[in-house]
């Protein structure tokens, strides 16, 4: 396979990311647009996943976030989910561009918080051909109800200063995405820092810290609510000992779904990108992509 680097425009900047190809020279194959969760970029082995399914024929692009990684935008850091969700818009809309690619063959890959990234992407494009959705946030209050009420506390009064020296010009006011328990982060359950440095490449120096104003909007960020809209098939791989994206919401999101498929892992938030249980879920994301955007119909 081939990993090249891209950029592609989105809003006022730019995104970039990495297109890999497979190695033969098939035309109009799909393409799998993927991003990454919380505050994470590319690096943070999107690429494991994204040589798993070139292997199998597939294109990927996979992309950051304005404000993020490779990326272009300012302030640094900032985590807006309006602008992240046109960011998929514009690589969606990108990846029909590709030589090579079948534009009627885009299939969505998120995972964590851009597992409700697609989603919605996919319930507002309706050409999209199928989606993945592995370990996602789909419930903003069930996963706020999950913080322990004093780092909640904490937290939203940072988020108040990050947002009200935003009206007034001034830089962000930061928060850290992970932590231990009882430190004042986004994410602070017990397997959290260490599901986090097992994604994280040795001597990464890509920031772990956001702008504090996203806890005010966590909260109410639904996506699971657009399952019931999605009419191509969808993956949804739960793990059922989240303590991030706590897994009964999106069970039940999933069910409303018109075509989806469920797997169940008796696993952590961060378990399925590493060791046997990422290869549990990626063999059962190959197995749906081979059925529902099989290769061998369209190379």
């Amino acid at each position: 396979m081939t990993r090249n680097d891209i950029t592609f425009p989105s809003g006022s900047t730019t995104c970039a990311g990495w297109l890999y190809r497979p190695s033969d020279a098939a035309d109009r194959r799909p393409v799998i647009v993927m991003a990454h969760g919380l505050g994470g970029v590319k690096e943070e082995r999107l690429d494991a996943f994204a040589e798993r399914f070139t292997d199998a024929g597939y294109m990927c692009l996979v992309f950051d976030y304005r404000y993020f990684g490779a990326s272009g935008g300012q302030p640094r850091q900032l985590l807006d989910i309006n602008a992240q969700l046109a960011d998929w818009r514009a690589a969606v809309d990108f990846a029909r561009t590709l030589d090579g690619a079948d534009p009627e063959r885009i299939v969505v890959w998120g995972t964590s918080f851009s597992g409700g990234h697609s989603i919605i992407t996919a319930a507002r494009d309706h050409r999209i051909v199928a989606a993945v959705s592995q370990c996602p946030f789909t419930n903003g209050l069930a996963s706020s109800l999950a913080i322990p009420p004093v780092t909640s506390a904490k937290l939203t009064a940072l988020a108040l200063r990050d947002q009200i020296g935003a009206r007034l010009g001034r830089a962000p006011v930061m928060v850290s995405t992970y932590g231990a328990p009882g430190d004042t982060a986004l994410m602070t359950a017990p397997d959290v820092v260490s599901g986090l440095k097992a994604i994280i490449p040795t001597g990464s120096t890509a920031p772990k810290d956001v702008a504090a104003r996203i806890a005010l909007h966590i909260t109410w960020h639904r996506p699971g609510r657009y399952a019931k809209d999605v009419r191509c098939p969808i993956f949804f791989g739960i793990c059922e000992k989240d303590t991030v994206a706590p897994p009964g919401p999106t069970r039940k999101y999933a069910a409303q779904a018109p075509h989806s498929e469920v797997k169940l892992y008796d696993a952590g938030h961060f378990d399925i990108y590493v060791g046997e249980d990422f290869e549990r879920n990626v063999t059962d994301q190959l197995d749906f992509l081979n059925r529902h955007v099989p290769m061998a119909d369209h190379v």
